[in-house]
């Protein structure tokens, strides 16, 4: 029998909304903890000058194992 790890985080897709994220979550028997919001860098050249900005923001859940 496979251990799952008690706990694991799931990243929302492109695409995937926040409850299909949820609901991934569900069937692979997690329960949402904690929401977090990560920035997504990429350089953009300015001034002659390669300086990070933010892309986008990414939704990362923490889930726990159900029992």
């Amino acid at each position: 029998m496979d251990k799952k790890p008690s706990k694991k985080k799931f990243v929302v897709e492109a695409g995937e909304t926040l409850s299909d994220c949820l609901d991934r979550m569900a069937k692979e028997g997690y329960t949402p903890v904690r929401r977090m919001e990560e920035p997504v860098f990429h350089e953009v050249k300015r001034n002659g000058r390669m300086e990070p900005e933010v892309k986008e923001q990414r939704i990362v859940f923490e889930g726990k194992l159900q029992k």
